[in-house]
């Protein structure tokens, strides 16, 4: 871009935003007429608002319930837990000691090389310190820390000292840039259902009921929800987050992507033979 170009820009960039903001709202008001006005675009605009919601939100508001916390006991042996390890497909897990309320470490998956290489494997040897963290810290603070620290997962905890669940920085990412893509996400040229080879599908959640119903043979009304994506939202009761996990009707299903607005994608296993519904 040359110097003019830049120099406009900035020119009317300053004009947009020269009323002075005297709350929030009206500061989110002038963002807005900014990107109606083609002075900045679309993600530009997302990612402010992400920034400004987050300096307001705190860990509560997008932590992982303890309920829902995949954690390694520290009394299994790793013949027990590296399956779980893989079949989860985290870099990072909890270890505790006899509750989830007794975190005592935290496991790297990467330092299980030293198991597969026939090392002297000790899991107590491996574990990382635990950060913990208050229900009530900022996640603009919370953010800072992590960033200084290296550390990318907290444990959080409650009034009374227990484990109320744990929060990542991609958790924290995500409220800012939104869904963060990984090796589980779908390519948009991809079809909508995928067979690994683990023989378990990947399907996307804007599968159409009846495309879903016509590849696995199942009878789910399209009446109410046009999507499987709503159909798995009703059968939770809620927006699940990113592993929860749910079975019905035959197929066992666990969230593989989602946000705080919406699922997009989930693995599917076919656990019975499919009943009418």
């Amino acid at each position: 871009m040359s110097e003019s170009k830049k120099s406009k820009l900035l020119e009317r960039l300053s004009h947009a935003l020269s009323r002075e903001p005297k709350d929030r709202e009206q500061l989110f008001e002038l963002l807005k007429s900014s990107y109606e006005k083609n002075l900045m675009d679309g993600d530009s605009l997302s990612m402010i608002e992400g920034v400004l919601q987050v300096s307001e939100m705190q860990v509560r508001d997008i932590m992982i319930p303890r309920s829902q916390m995949d954690v390694i006991d520290i009394s299994h042996i790793p013949e027990k837990f590296i399956p779980f390890i893989i079949e989860t497909a985290h870099s990072r897990f909890p270890v505790i000691e006899d509750d989830k309320n007794d975190v005592i470490g935290i496991l790297l998956a990467k330092d299980l090389l030293k198991y597969y290489a026939g090392d002297d494997f000790e899991i107590r040897d491996m574990l990382r310190p635990a950060i913990f963290i208050p229900e009530s810290k900022r996640l603009n603070v919370l953010l800072k820390e992590f960033r200084g620290s290296r550390n990318h997962i907290a444990i959080v905890v409650d009034e009374y000292g227990g484990v109320s669940g744990m929060v990542t920085i991609e958790d924290v990412l995500e409220q800012i840039v939104g869904d963060i893509e990984d090796e589980f996400d779908f390519d948009e040229t991809e079809d909508n259902i995928i067979q690994d080879k683990n023989g378990h599908y990947r399907v996307k959640t804007s599968t159409e009921i009846d495309d879903f119903n016509e590849y696995f043979g199942s009878r789910f009304s399209s009446e109410e929800f046009s999507t499987i994506g709503g159909l798995i939202i009703h059968e939770f009761g809620h927006l699940p987050k990113r592993d929860e996990k749910i079975a019905f009707h035959g197929f066992k299903i666990t969230i593989l992507r989602a946000d705080s607005r919406k699922i997009y994608s989930i693995l599917l296993e076919i656990d019975t033979p499919i009943k009418s519904v």
